[in-house]
């Protein structure tokens, strides 16, 4: 084979696993934790419940955070853009988002975040609680109207998990501490398998979940790719198995990734045209 017609044939491979399907799945949960490098997470003692996940299911080794610091990658992780960098942000965001296209297709959501004082709450930060660990609250297509309810105290994700009452999609906000932003790596590590061992054991998640773990970006100094490198892992029973993927990743993949499994067609921001992570699936 010619030299080039062999590097079109390899171009053409990598094109197709990057876009490979999607398949559905139901229910879908995103985790998002804080502010720590892959070279910190993935190896770490300290955190032996995350590992195993990484080890037993699919790690990106090549993600990386948008930008920093963190509300930037909360907003891309939900419309494809990062809309501000400014975590002080108190604004309403009217811009396409993840919710507008759950609206339009009948997909069932929640925001379950932990510390909320209560269901509907779209106000400032509260204890442990930070609203920019939480994008939900600033759209217009939530905060002004019924949706609001949606975003709730992560409190009722286990009862949810123990009835089969969970939406088509759930987003999980820890608090400050438990997402590894003020506390250790440990603390977060304990939280994860206390949490979402619950899940990963249901009957629904074992057919057909979907659940994928990210940081939102890496400690300061790294800016490579704007928010730096990032563990990110994907958990399914339709994914592959003990796979790793080098393609390079970031939160809009993600998103596409999300929407693609609940069976949109359409996705806001760059999301339109981002690679959807189908090759962490056979």
């Amino acid at each position: 084979m010619k030299p080039a017609v062999k590097i079109a044939v390899l171009l053409l491979c990598a094109v197709s696993a990057a876009f490979a399907a999607v398949p559905r799945a139901n229910p879908v949960v995103v985790v998002v934790l804080e502010n720590h490098s892959y070279s910190s997470v993935i190896g770490n003692a300290s955190m032996p419940y995350l590992n195993s996940l990484a080890k037993t299911y699919g790690l990106a080794t090549q993600f990386y955070g948008n930008t920093h610091p963190s509300i930037g990658n909360y907003f891309m992780m939900t419309t494809g853009q990062i809309i501000t960098n400014n975590d002080s942000f108190t604004g309403t965001v009217t811009n396409d988002n993840i919710v507008r296209h759950f609206l339009s297709n009948g997909v069932t959501w929640k925001s379950y975040a932990e510390g909320l004082p209560a269901a509907g709450y779209t106000g400032g930060n509260t204890g442990t609680y930070v609203k920019r660990h939480n994008p939900f609250a600033y759209f217009s297509d939530v905060a002004n109207s019924s949706p609001k309810n949606n975003i709730v105290p992560f409190s009722k994700f286990a009862s949810d998990v123990a009835n089969n009452q969970l939406p088509d999609f759930s987003f999980i906000a820890p608090d400050i501490c438990d997402d590894a932003h003020n506390c250790a790596l440990g603390t977060a590590d304990a939280w994860l398998k206390s949490k979402l061992a619950p899940l990963l054991a249901s009957s629904a998640f074992k057919q057909n979940g979907l659940l994928v773990i990210t940081f939102d970006e890496s400690v300061l100094s790294d800016t490579a790719h704007g928010g730096g490198h990032v563990a990110t892992i994907i958990v399914s029973p339709k994914a592959k198995r003990a796979y790793k993927s080098a393609n390079l990743y970031q939160h809009h993949n993600v998103l596409r990734l999300v929407m693609e499994a609940l069976g949109m067609k359409t996705y806001p921001g760059a999301a339109a045209t981002a690679w959807d992570m189908g090759t962490f699936f056979p």
